[in-house]
């Protein structure tokens, strides 16, 4: 009897609890509907305060797909056009199925020379994983190449002008940003001199980077002097695919196929300090010389071929024509939003901080981070690394720098070291780990770098030009001051709901 008076217990008491369950859903939903019929004021304070509540929810998660979540939900119609514009990954779009088919073609142009793949596992077991991934994406590794790393725009452009002077067959350039200023029209000039002497130059240049001066009497201009010029992805096209958010933020020049440039800097004059914007513009870059350059001038061709869709190319001719002999190992990489949900760009970043076993350090300009990365970071910090990122005291754009803000509590209460340069804009994008390996490159560490914009770097390894970022990192930490977590917790209240709000947006940031 005790044993089915205790089965019937257990039946009635979640009969009761399912009960009870249902008629407190039953009484929100009566309560609900009761305010927004007898009490609009009442129903419009509990609305803010379901949102302040979400706001407080999603800054807990840091989640994409959980912004995008709660910014249709907040703004139903709008919010929803808002996602097919900005947000939605059209992975199996038309589009994006072209990018892939020529990404293909550009894969089978390179070819992984597996000596180099034993050599670098045989020398690095610790970090082989980050190259392999890369490898998997279709990257190969070089050897032979030398790598040389500037620390500001300013020498970087300058080395770039004398190599572009030199140029004897070709010159390739892809760029997101070209402004009027001393730093387009040095390089114009060389360009035009170029072509007179024989030399093949072509330019490609993002459409949304380039507004201010890709008007009708530039191109014509370009047209004139007999230099080839394409606009990647005009934005008039973009809106009616509502496809206009997925930029070319890569920077390359190659010139000869022999020498190749990266990094963060574009061809404008604040790159250059010629122009003062945001205080001192701490921006670098990297010069290849050698076999490792052919990645970088099928990159352009890959992308050449997605401007001028008829265009017929083999990359073979412009192979690197020098033959050197040089220790340690380059592999350059891009990725794009076609490649979307497994980036490389992200996945070089997530695999360099994962395998990071004494230290981290990171320059970026914009810390908008999702889940995964903030506990990538967090996680290393936990386990014992030195994580430390370099971030701007002075900003390009304040609610990019809200959102910034917003991601120090976390990774400060998990021991990442956060930096602020005091003198002006840090737009430098470097990785740096264990003395052993390094990205140099165009990848922000935020949404666009690593699910909208079209971006490329270059992985090191046994590189001197690693020694030298790391020395760049820690001199540039004597001009920065490290975040504190109790100011940072003590910040006005004002501040801190602009920050919760503008993370929630910042998606659309």
């Amino acid at each position: 009897m005790g044993i089915v008076r205790s089965k019937y217990y257990g039946i009635i008491r979640g009969i009761t609890v399912g009960i009870s369950f249902f008629l407190q859903i039953g009484l929100m939903i009566f309560l609900g509907m009761y305010l927004m019929r007898y009490s609009i004021i009442a129903y419009f304070i509990l609305e803010i305060i379901s949102v302040i509540t979400v706001f407080a929810l999603v800054n807990n998660a840091e989640s994409y797909k959980m912004s995008w979540i709660i910014i249709i939900l907040v703004l139903p119609v709008s919010g929803l056009f808002l996602y097919f514009m900005w947000g939605r990954k059209r992975v199996n779009s038309r589009y994006f199925r072209s990018l892939r088919d020529k990404d293909g073609h550009m894969m089978r142009s390179l070819k992984q020379d597996d000596s180099i793949v034993q050599d670098l596992e045989r020398q690095h077991p610790n970090k082989v994983q980050i190259s392999r991934y890369l490898r998997k994406e279709g990257f190969p590794i070089y050897n032979n190449t030398q790598a040389a790393y500037y620390k500001v725009g300013e020498d970087v452009i300058a080395a770039m002008l004398e190599d572009l002077k030199k140029a004897e067959k070709f010159i390739f350039m892809e760029y997101f940003i070209v402004s009027e200023g001393k730093v387009w029209s040095d390089i114009l000039e060389v360009l035009t001199q170029k072509v007179s002497a024989g030399v093949e130059v072509k330019l490609l240049f993002d459409d949304f980077g380039t507004l201010h001066i890709n008007t009708q009497a530039f191109r014509k201009d370009i047209k004139s002097r007999g230099i080839e010029m394409s606009i990647f992805n005009p934005i008039h096209r973009g809106v009616t695919k509502m496809s206009f958010n997925y930029r070319n933020h890569k920077k390359i020049t190659v010139v000869d196929g022999n020498i190749a440039y990266t990094g963060g800097f574009n061809l404008a004059d604040e790159y250059a300090n010629y122009i003062e914007r945001f205080g001192h513009w701490k921006d670098s870059g990297i010069r290849l010389y050698g076999e490792g350059v052919y990645s970088f001038t099928c990159f352009f061709l890959d992308m050449w071929r997605v401007a001028n869709k008829d265009v017929k190319i083999n990359d073979a001719d412009y192979k690197p024509k020098v033959h050197i002999h040089e220790e340690g190992y380059v592999q350059p990489f891009m990725g794009g939003p076609h490649r979307n949900p497994h980036n490389p760009t992200e996945g070089a970043y997530t695999r360099m901080i994962n395998k990071a076993r004494d230290y981290i350090y990171i320059t970026t300009p914009y810390l908008v981070l999702d889940q995964s990365m903030r506990e990538d970071l967090t996680n290393a910090a936990l386990s014992g690394v030195d994580v430390c990122i370099i971030v701007p005291k002075i900003y390009d754009k304040w609610y990019v720098y809200m959102v910034n803000v917003s991601n120090y509590g976390k990774l400060m209460e998990a021991g990442v070291h956060i930096y602020e340069y005091q003198p002006g804009f840090i737009h430098a994008k470097n990785v740096i780990a264990d003395d052993e390996c390094a990205i140099c490159g165009t990848i922000n560490t935020d949404y666009r770098s690593f699910y909208l914009h079209y971006e490329c770097g270059v992985f090191l390894s046994e590189m001197d030009a690693i020694k030298d970022m790391k020395a760049d990192f820690l001199k540039t930490l004597e001009q920065c001051e490290e975040m504190n977590l109790i100011s940072w917790s003590r910040r006005p209240i004002g501040n801190k709901i602009m920050q919760a709000a503008l993370k929630v947006l910042s998606p659309l940031l």
